[in-house]
């Protein structure tokens, strides 16, 4: 289950925040999947967690947004994590026009539990 945190700066328009909302689960879902998590592309409630944060005014960034993904590390994740985001970030730019932001794929040792 990744967490997907979109950090964005004030004059960053509703409608490409939308459409991050729209594009990223399936799009993050891809970028991750692997033999021990599986995307059958039947996203449910719980499989990916989006949360977005406008910058405030102590933050610095020179992007337009930066978008960060903690995804459970697997050996088969972590061997081509970088050709992995180099395609999210593909997707992200074509689903969305973008060409400002960054996207950074961390794969820590974690676990996780969900109730109904």
């Amino acid at each position: 289950m990744p967490l997907v945190e979109i950090t964005y700066a004030p004059h960053v328009a509703e409608s490409t925040l939308r459409e991050l909302g729209s594009v990223l689960p399936r799009l993050v879902s891809l970028a991750v999947e692997c033999p021990e998590e599986p995307y059958d592309g039947d996203l449910q409630p719980g499989d990916v967690e989006l949360r977005f944060r406008q910058l405030g005014p102590f933050d610095r960034s020179g992007l337009d947004f930066v978008i960060e993904i903690r995804s459970k590390f697997f050996e088969s994740r972590a061997a081509d994590r970088q050709e992995r985001v180099d395609r999210l970030h593909e997707g992200i730019a074509a689903a969305t026009g973008a060409s400002d932001f960054g996207v950074y794929l961390s794969l820590p040792v974690a676990a996780w539990s969900q109730g109904d």
